[in-house]
């Protein structure tokens, strides 16, 4: 029995019991989100809430600290990290840029009031609640620049799924808005990779060596790798039985990923730039995602949202104010992306009916918010409380995109 006991403490032992209860778990929430019309995500993100400190922990505390204990967290956070390398990766490889550009003008300004303003907005915040929810030692401009950036994140992922589930990806508005989305994340990362390094490299010489690395290496990626890879692509096939190419795919994506963390700008920020310089050929592209979408979606990041669950304490928000705060972040969210994008996209020629399906689409936060958050609470920028303020508002803000789409749909036919 001692053996079996020492056998069941064993941290691969623990870790495939947690793999095993994230994912039952996960599956069993995302299809009743999705019998309630909502995106599968967002019951994988309550999942790992129900999981964490704010209600199995508060409810079945020895139950909790049996299947997470305080040692294995450092194991999940490393195979859920590297299901988020995954992921990132595969966000590139999906981003058409082809749509873009066929849609330049609209998406360009409707994206970046999209993030201008709710930056605005949450910098603004920021002066009102530094002293109270900042953690200690971390300076004002880190925590209102991370605020900022916090604050516009529109979550490409999900966004492009409600639109092919509302059977909206033919449509004007749906194309606009997944332009929109795209180069909405594309700017957003690269804001959050300055906003990294100003938090990580402490004296202005250190910043700004570390910003001029950053750059070679963007150079590096977009000048030399990914004409080779493009090359090669040409020369040897399409990767589907090409085995090489595969490999030299994934490699592309290790190294990236390695480089921008030894840069101090975290590796995800490697992997979606690996996958944004794939081969363009769309054939390709489908396969290579397909071979890792799977593997990535449903084993890696349930143990994420765990991981971030997690970290949400919901009890911690014990009080008036910080309930206040919830809903004045909530407030300021909607008003920076959802109205911030639908009347820029009214100001650029488009009915008002595709506007309000664009900024409803554009108010979606999801997965990518809760990337953004964990990056945050990591870097140690913003505290336990805001860390919960914030991941309620991702979920408030996914929540809502369903019932607002179907709401406009209702108002509209009766014109």
């Amino acid at each position: 029995m001692s053996s079996l006991q020492a056998n069941l403490a064993h941290p691969l032992a623990i870790l495939l019991m947690q793999i095993f209860s994230v994912m039952l778990i996960a599956r069993l929430f995302g299809w009743l989100c999705k019998r309630v019309n909502q995106p599968p995500v967002i019951g994988e993100i309550l999942a790992g809430i129900v999981l964490g400190p704010s209600l199995l922990g508060m409810w079945f505390p020895e139950f909790s600290a049996f299947l997470f204990p305080e040692k294995s967290i450092s194991y999940l956070k490393l195979v859920s990290q590297v299901g988020l390398i995954l992921f990132m990766f595969l966000i590139g490889m999906e981003l058409d840029l082809s749509v873009l550009k066929n849609k330049m003008r609209n998406a360009i300004a409707i994206s970046y009031v999209s993030i201008l303003l709710p930056f605005a907005l949450g910098f603004g915040l920021s002066y009102f609640i530094y002293e109270r929810l900042a953690p200690e030692g971390i300076g004002f401009v880190e925590f209102s620049l991370f605020m900022g950036i916090a604050m516009s994140i529109t979550a490409f992922p999900v966004l492009v799924r409600i639109v092919h589930e509302k059977g909206l990806q033919n449509t004007s508005a749906g194309i606009i808005a997944i332009a929109c989305a795209a180069a909405d994340d594309i700017t957003a990362w690269c804001i959050l990779a300055g906003i990294i390094a100003i938090a990580k490299g402490g004296s202005l010489n250190e910043t700004l060596y570390l910003i001029f690395f950053i750059s070679i290496y963007i150079l590096v990626m977009l000048k030399v790798i990914q004409p080779l890879l493009n090359k090669l692509f040409n020369k040897y096939g399409d990767g589907r039985r090409n085995k090489s190419i595969t490999a030299i795919c994934f490699l592309v994506l290790l190294i990236s990923s390695f480089t921008t963390e030894i840069l101090g700008i975290h590796a995800l920020f490697g992997a979606f730039l690996a996958g944004l310089i794939m081969p363009s050929n769309i054939t390709f592209r489908k396969v290579f995602v397909g071979k890792i979408e799977d593997v990535s979606t449903i084993l890696f990041l349930p143990l994420f949202f765990v991981l971030t669950g997690l970290r949400t304490q919901i009890n911690l928000l014990d009080n008036f104010y910080l309930w206040g705060i919830c809903g004045v972040v909530v407030l300021l969210a909607v008003t920076g992306k959802f109205l911030g994008s639908t009347f820029t996209a009214r100001l650029v020629g488009i009915n008002w009916k595709d506007s309000l399906i664009i900024g409803a689409l554009m108010n979606t936060r999801g997965l990518m918010e809760l990337i953004v958050l964990n990056i945050g609470y990591d870097l140690g920028i913003i505290s336990k409380e805001l860390f919960s303020i914030m991941v309620c508002m991702a979920l408030i803000t996914t929540v809502m995109t369903g019932p607002i789409l179907d709401l406009i749909n209702r108002k509209f036919k009766t014109v």
